[in-house]
């Protein structure tokens, strides 16, 4: 057994686990934090996409040891003050989610991919981009609607996916 601590959601928080306990399973398992899902355990499907030091990355590929001493935000941690994220709110405006399993993950690469774009995304952009997050419900159709209106209310007069 190994001593894991990290900063998740803006707290402080250690938990034992086994060497290969995976970061995911740490976040939902030892902390109770289940918005973050697991799907394929192979990194493939983006469920389990939480941001690690600021960055996105797929919770299922990391070992909670080798995020120890990391700062992580999930799913849970973005909402602040009662209100939703813009990302999350953009989702539900524009119906970017149907059965609900892809969309934490959905989320969390949305929001990495504006903040890294600073407000210069396109349609094409967002759909390379979630290239490794899988839905099976939607079409992505109404997701790059979502993520190309939360652009714009945090940046400004970002471009709009087509009707």
């Amino acid at each position: 057994m190994v001593k894991v601590k990290l900063t998740v959601n803006g707290r402080a928080v250690s938990g034992d686990c086994e060497e290969r306990t995976l970061l995911v399973q740490f976040i939902r398992e030892k902390l109770g934090l289940t918005g973050t899902h697991v799907g394929c355990d192979t990194t493939q499907c983006g469920t389990c996409v939480v941001h690690m030091d600021g960055k996105s990355v797929k919770s299922c590929s990391i070992l909670a040891v080798q995020a120890s001493g990391s700062s992580v935000t999930t799913i849970e941690g973005l909402a602040a003050d009662g209100g939703l994220h813009p990302v999350q709110a953009a989702f539900k405006e524009h119906h970017g989610l149907q059965c609900g399993f892809c969309t934490p993950g959905m989320v969390m690469t949305a929001v990495d991919m504006i903040d890294r774009h600073g407000g210069q995304l396109d349609e094409q952009t967002v759909r390379q981009e979630l290239e490794g997050n899988i839905c099976r419900c939607t079409g992505y159709h109404n997701i790059v609607k979502a993520v190309l209106s939360a652009n714009a209310e945090m940046h400004g007069g970002a471009k709009q996916a087509a009707e």
